[in-house]
C-alpha cells in the first residue's frame, strides 16, 4: 500500500503544471457563457460579453418590424455580403417570421452613443416610401455596436444591373428605373418635415425589386457616423466618381450634392459604363460626365448610350426613343454641372423626366 500511495504521489507532481492549465481553461469559460450582447470582432463575427457586465441593450422597432425580437437578431444565421471601413453587411435569415433580411452592423469606433444618434434614428426608421428601402429596426449592444435592420432585395443593385448582360436594358425599363431613383430622392428631399440628404448616392446602393423598381438604400447613413467615418465614406465615393467637385467634407453634404450623384447615375444606367474609366481611349476622358460631354461637343451621338437601348425597337419607335434619349442625357449632364447652382432642383428633375415619358 505504502509503494501504491507513493506512485500516486509521483505521477500527481509529473502533472502539476498540466492540471494548473486545464482548471485555468475551465475557469475562463465558465465566466464566458453566452449571453445576448454581442460585440464585433476583427474577422466581422460576433463575440459575447462577459457575464456579470452591468450593461444594457436596446431594440427600436419600426413599420415593418413589430415582431422582431433581439434573441432573432442576433441569433439568426446569415452571410456578410460586403464590408466598409464602418461596418458590415450580413444577408441573415429570420427564422421567426420566416423572412431574409439585411442586418447592417456599424462599428462602435464609427458611431456615436446611443443617446447621441437615437433621434437620427427615430427620423430615419419613420421614411417610408415605394423608391427608399425602409428600417425595420435598430439594435443598439451593450459594447456600442449598432444594427439595422433592412429587407432583402433578391435582384441585386442596381451597378450589376447595368453591367450583366441579360438583355434587359430597353429603354423603358431604363427610365422606370431612374423616374424612381428621382422619385426617392424627391421625398428625401422634399416629403419630410426636414431634408434629409443622401450622402452616399450610388449605383451599388440603389436595389431593385422583381419589376425592376428601385429602392435606395443607405439614406442619410452618413448622419450616423462620426466625422471620420463620414470621411471615409466619401472618400469612397469619390474614388467611385460619385463625388460633387464642391464637396470637400461629408458634414457639407447638400441636394446640390445629391442631384449631382443622380447625375453620374443617370449618365452610368444610360451608357452602360462606370463613372470611373481606368483605361480610357485616346478619344476618352477618364470620368464620365467629360467624356459624355467630349461626346456630345463632337456629335458623336452612338457614344451617348448603349446599343440595347434600342434593341427590337421598329423604325417609329427608335426615331421616338431617341428623342428622349437625347433629351434625358441632357437633363443627366445638367445634373452634373460643376456649378452647384447650375443644377436642376429635384422637382425639376421629376419634371423633365414627366415630360421626356409623355
Amino acid at each position: 500500500m505504502e509503494r501504491k500511495f507513493k506512485l500516486i504521489l509521483v505521477l500527481g507532481s509529473s502533472s502539476l503544471a498540466i492540471l494548473l492549465i486545464l482548471c485555468s481553461m475551465i475557469y475562463c469559460l465558465c465566466r464566458r457563457k453566452p449571453g445576448r450582447d454581442q460585440s464585433e470582432d476583427t474577422e466581422g463575427g460576433f463575440q459575447f460579453k462577459e457575464k456579470g457586465e452591468e450593461e444594457t441593450e436596446d431594440l427600436i422597432k419600426f413599420q415593418g418590424g413589430e415582431d422582431l425580437t433581439v434573441h432573432e437578431i442576433l441569433d439568426a444565421p446569415g452571410e456578410v455580403i460586403g464590408k466598409s471601413g464602418y461596418g458590415t453587411l450580413y444577408r441573415a435569415s429570420l427564422l421567426g417570421v420566416n423572412s431574409v433580411v439585411v442586418l447592417r452592423f456599424l462599428r462602435p469606433a464609427c458611431t456615436g452613443s446611443i443617446n447621441e444618434v437615437v433621434a437620427t434614428v427615430q427620423v430615419l426608421g419613420s421614411i417610408r416610401h415605394p423608391n427608399l428601402v425602409p428600417l425595420g429596426a435598430f439594435y443598439a449592444g451593450p459594447r456600442g455596436e449598432k444594427l439595422l435592420v433592412h429587407p432583402f432585395y433578391g435582384r441585386g443593385n442596381l451597378a450589376q444591373f447595368i453591367r450583366d448582360g441579360n438583355g434587359a436594358h430597353k429603354w423603358e425599363i431604363i427610365y422606370r428605373i431612374s423616374l424612381g431613383i428621382a422619385r426617392g430622392i424627391d421625398h428625401l428631399h422634399t416629403g419630410m418635415h426636414k431634408p434629409i440628404i443622401h450622402g452616399n448616392l450610388k449605383s451599388k446602393n440603389i436595389l431593385l425589386d422583381r419589376n425592376y423598381q428601385p429602392c435606395v438604400s443607405d439614406s442619410g447613413l452618413h448622419l450616423l457616423l462620426n466625422p471620420t467615418a463620414g470621411q471615409e465614406m466619401l472618400e469612397v465615393s469619390a474614388a467611385q466618381g460619385y463625388k460633387a467637385p464642391e464637396l470637400i467634407e461629408m458634414k457639407d453634404a447638400s441636394q446640390e450634392t445629391d442631384v449631382y450623384s443622380l447625375g453620374v447615375i443617370f449618365l452610368e444606367i444610360l451608357t452602360g459604363r462606370e463613372p470611373i474609366n481606368e483605361n480610357p481611349t485616346p478619344d476618352e476622358d477618364f470620368y464620365l460626365p467629360n467624356s459624355m460631354r467630349n461626346a456630345l461637343l463632337e456629335n458623336r451621338i452612338m457614344d451617348l448610350y448603349r446599343a440595347d437601348i434600342l434593341l427590337g425597337q421598329s423604325g417609329d419607335q427608335i426615331r421616338v426613343h431617341e428623342e428622349r434619349i437625347h433629351k434625358f442625357f441632357q437633363l443627366a449632364i445638367s445634373c452634373c454641372s460643376t456649378s452647384p447652382s447650375r443644377r436642376p432642383h429635384i422637382k425639376q428633375v421629376l419634371r423633365k423626366l414627366d415630360e421626356i415619358g409623355r
